[in-house]
């Protein structure tokens, strides 16, 4: 890598790891040190360096909710996905804030939160073009897909079963830009980067959604259940007066339907069905 790509990834890294949680958090009384937490800045749009410095997106406004609620200034650190679990379990974050998808492996090594979203393959299309209402609707169509993602391995495993063809891109920015040149029919990405492109561009649409049943959550480490009880309990608190529903229609463009994570209550703490997964019933304390 040049120095000159050096010196501009370090300026985005430094800009984004000066940012915290905003003023109203910062302002407030504190009950405890700050909150140390860590995302990944180029996961739009959960988070996002912002032009003017520091960085933006659901998971950054999540933080600043979080830190508002628990009466604790969070502090954000920018650094890549695959440090995070390792900087978690060394003590040097208090729990993550970046979208951590919670799967077996990880539920027995981790202590997680309830779910905050629900993370789904979307499929997105031209406006006014081919809106997919089932997946048989694929047939003879040609989809779009990031190289080596999560994607890309449904498409290879579904493409004869429903009769599609799929093109493999670099980034998923060119994949959906294959289908805004009507190179391809739809780009299949994660849920809230469909909503979120489909948001910034009014030629865009998102359609049909693969359900995974997966959800994001917050993680932290297997000895720290008075802090995972806390955020967990926060969470709650935001699904019940709507905060989390209004997130995701302002970054996702969405609104979450009845039943969906994003609305509903676990009655313990935790994930429902994953290991750690505390069962003992909670009435949310949201004085």
């Amino acid at each position: 890598m040049s120095q000159h790509l050096l010196s501009r990834r370090l300026l985005c890294v430094l800009a984004a790891s000066a940012a915290i949680a905003g003023p109203a958090a910062q302002a407030q009384a504190q009950d405890g040190p700050p909150l140390r937490t860590a995302v990944d800045p180029t996961f739009a749009p959960q988070a996002m360096v912002k032009l003017g410095g520091g960085i933006q997106g659901f998971n950054v406004d999540l933080a600043e909710e979080l830190g508002k609620r628990l009466r604790r200034k969070v502090e954000i650190e920018a650094t890549e996905f695959s440090g995070l679990i390792p900087g978690l379990n060394s003590g040097k974050y208090d729990f993550l804030l970046a979208p951590v998808t919670v799967n077996p492996d990880r539920a027995r090594a981790l202590l997680f939160t309830e779910g905050y979203t629900e993370t789904n393959y979307t499929f997105l299309a031209r406006k006014g073009g081919t809106k997919l209402e089932t997946l048989e609707g694929l047939k003879g169509k040609t989809v779009a897909v990031n190289k080596g993602s999560n994607y890309e391995g449904w498409a290879k495993e579904n493409a004869e079963k429903y009769g599609f063809k799929y093109d493999v891109y670099g980034t998923n920015a060119d994949a959906i830009q294959a289908v805004m040149s009507n190179r391809a029919d739809f780009n299949l990405a994660g849920n809230t980067v469909a909503g979120w492109a489909a948001k910034q561009n009014p030629a865009l649409q998102t359609t049909y959604t693969v359900k995974t049943g997966l959800v994001w959550a917050i993680p932290f480490r297997l000895n720290d259940k008075a802090g995972r009880d806390a955020v967990s309990n926060a969470l709650k608190c935001m699904k019940l007066d709507g905060t989390i529903a209004r997130l995701a229609n302002k970054w996702y463009g969405i609104d979450p339907a009845p039943g969906s994570v994003e609305r509903t209550v676990a009655p313990g703490h935790g994930v429902p069905g994953t290991e750690n997964y505390d069962a003992t019933p909670v009435k949310p304390n949201c004085a």
